[in-house]
């Protein structure tokens, strides 16, 4: 069986690519745990992760278990690593030898968190520049995962351009280059999307009847939102003035009711209520049966039904002009991506 190849991170910032290399050897951190040797399999391990670390959620339990378990026991001496110096943009390349050890005299020339007493030693050969690699090989090395297992392309690619070979995939156009990265921004944006589609499932109605509003005054009106109560249909009223008094005159019906679609007869009731002169917004984080988008197209006055992807796509859209209240029901960090 051929040899594995692994990444493990050198710390934040790659603060420890330096000692790694110096001293032959990766390390975890961990030190609420002793020798992991005295854990049997990952099971036992991810257990004692949830006891020893119990501000940990259960998901992330289970990955710094499972990590541990790689570290201890799946690497075998003769596995490949690297490690990844970011001020540099190199992979640090090399063997590894040996067993796990757990050292608790081992020390670091920065200051961390924890110690760093797990160890497996290496015996470094060489770096390889990232932008020796191709755009895919690029890409499966940014994971932030502490430790995995780097696929057998991209193993290949480093074993390659370590001994400087050529390689075919690197040499690649400039236009294959970008569709790749364009691919790959698109795959993130409709990631984050559902990721905020999330975000907004979880808020009660109170929240999102805020965030609705929110998003009014962020498009430049000002907003008056109802008393929790009989609202007679109407949630939010949103105009110029603030008082309903200017035109336009936009009343919203907010329903928060996730898998449960709005139809024609909501449509109908919310449409009774409503003044000649009025505009409506309808939001349903459970989207309209096609019956209630018919009732909306026959309506005797503008009506505008918004499901959870509209919403979403309206919140990024308008998200540096909310308040910070708005704000802070789905706190967003912007992301930049090469043009």
């Amino acid at each position: 069986m051929a040899n594995k190849m692994w990444k493990i991170a050198a710390e934040v910032k790659g603060i420890l690519f330096d000692d790694f290399k110096e001293k032959n050897l990766v390390a975890i951190g961990w030190d609420r745990f002793g020798d992991l040797r005295e854990y049997k399999g990952r099971d036992s391990l991810v257990k004692a992760v949830k006891e020893k670390y119990p501000e940990y959620k259960k998901q992330r339990a289970v990955i710094v278990g499972g990590m541990l378990y790689r570290f201890a026991d799946e690497i075998k001496d003769g596995d490949r690593m690297i490690t990844y110096d970011p001020t540099r943009r190199v992979y640090l390349v090399g063997t590894v030898k040996g067993s796990y050890e757990y050292d608790p005299s081992c020390t670091f020339d920065v200051d961390l968190d924890d110690r760093w007493y797990h160890l497996r030693k290496v015996d470094w050969e060489g770096e390889v520049s990232r932008d020796d690699l191709s755009t895919s090989t690029k890409n499966t090395l940014g994971a932030i995962m502490t430790l995995f297992q780097v696929s057998k392309e991209a193993a290949n690619e480093i074993e390659m351009a370590l001994k400087g070979k050529p390689l075919p995939d690197v040499v690649e156009r400039k236009d294959e280059q970008d569709s790749e990265e364009e691919d790959l921004l698109r795959d993130i944006q409709a990631r984050s999307v559902e990721f905020i589609k999330d975000k907004v499932s979880q808020l009660d109605w109170s929240q999102m009847q805020e965030l609705v509003a929110g998003l009014l005054r962020a498009m430049g009106y000002k907003t008056r939102v109802s008393p929790a109560g009989p609202d007679r249909g109407k949630d939010v009223v949103a105009s110029p003035d603030g008082f309903g008094f200017e035109s336009p005159r936009i009343v919203v019906e907010v329903k928060h009711r996730t898998g449960s679609q709005m139809g024609a007869s909501d449509i109908r009731s919310f449409i009774g209520g409503r003044h000649q002169d009025d505009k409506g917004l309808y939001v349903s984080t459970g989207g309209f049966s096609k019956e209630a988008y018919y009732e909306a197209e026959r309506s005797n006055i503008p009506l505008t039904l918004m499901n959870i992807d509209e919403l979403v796509k309206a919140v990024i859209e308008y998200y540096e002009k909310m308040d910070i209240e708005t704000q802070r029901l789905i706190p967003l960090k912007k992301l930049y991506w090469p043009a």
